[in-house]
């Protein structure tokens, strides 16, 4: 039985002797879990890799040179929503019913363009290739990446079966990827 007092704010207990077995049995499990909690912090911490941060600034005032670099490379661009990232200068808009992120910057210098769309956004010449090669495929989604002089058009296509992943840069395509969709449940 646990016998409780208060004296001048204090909590006074007292215990019988058969608890202190319990008590010294119950220390001990703390140590240890304790010195097992020191442990595998130890070793998060060996493991634990740290990323730069990136700072992400909605609503951004773009400089002069970034402006008129981009409406030379996107006179119909539409929706426009810019953001400062790591110093540099993302936008999101649309053009050519197509979605876009681009990458500028401080002086206006395009990193990178990446446009997402459907099978409409895709020339003539490169849609009948691709149908002609997959013709019992359709083309679900198209993005183009545009980066450092390069064109590189990414086609996802479907069928009852499978998906593919196909690339064309440099009038080459490539199939990269094909999934069975049998696998994927």
């Amino acid at each position: 039985m646990l016998i409780a007092a208060i004296t001048n704010y204090k909590i006074i207990i007292h215990t019988p002797l058969k608890f202190t077995k319990m008590k010294k049995q119950l220390l001990a499990l703390m140590l240890v879990v304790f010195i097992g909690t020191l442990q595998l912090s130890a070793q998060e911490k060996k493991t634990m890799t740290t990323l730069p941060s990136v700072t992400v600034t909605s609503g951004t005032l773009v400089n002069k040179e970034i402006d008129k670099a981009f409406k030379k490379a996107f006179p119909n661009a539409q929706f426009l929503d810019w953001f400062e990232v790591n110093k540099m200068y993302l936008v999101k808009f649309i053009e050519n019913d197509m979605q876009h992120r681009a990458l500028f910057t401080k002086k206006g210098f395009m990193k990178y363009d990446i446009s997402f769309g459907d099978k409409n956004n895709l020339s003539d010449d490169l849609r009948s290739r691709i149908q002609n090669l997959y013709n019992e495929y359709n083309i679900t989604h198209v993005s183009n990446v545009k980066e450092a002089g390069r064109n590189i058009w990414v086609v996802n296509l479907e069928n009852l079966k499978h998906l593919v992943l196909v690339r064309f840069e440099d009038d080459e395509l490539e199939e990269t990827y094909k999934l069975d969709k049998s696998q994927m449940y």
